[in-house]
């Protein structure tokens, strides 16, 4: 490392700031931000921070239609966002990871009380 280097990563744990992350980690967080990136994905982690759902209810809830829906919720449950059980014949999906859920309440209080 070189002094500009140590010299940052001193003032950052002088202030309480937590360490850089590695390129593994930003690899990873990188990977989760492209795949919740898009509006339809995006309501659908609001509505699962809420509760589960499945594809039906997640689909009208979103606008779009089944297909799109299952689409979406696969490359979230790809990712290791989602997680999904078999009641009968449905499928209900919820939060896997609960992270997801502080990145999106941050998200959310971005825009508090803007009004378009």
């Amino acid at each position: 490392m070189g002094p500009r280097v140590t010299t940052i990563m001193s003032a950052m744990e002088e202030f309480g700031f937590n360490p850089l992350l590695d390129s593994r980690h930003l690899e990873k967080a990188s990977d989760c931000l492209r795949t919740i990136a898009h509006p339809v994905r995006l309501r659908m982690v609001q509505l699962l921070m809420r509760g589960r759902y499945n594809v039906g209810e997640l689909a009208k809830s979103c606008g779009v239609q089944n297909h799109m829906a299952s689409e979406h919720l696969r490359l979230m449950q790809r990712a290791g966002l989602l997680m999904s059980r078999r009641e009968g014949r449905m499928i209900y999906y919820s939060i896997r990871q609960k992270s997801l859920v502080g990145l999106m309440e941050r998200v959310e209080s971005m825009y508090d009380g803007e009004i378009f």
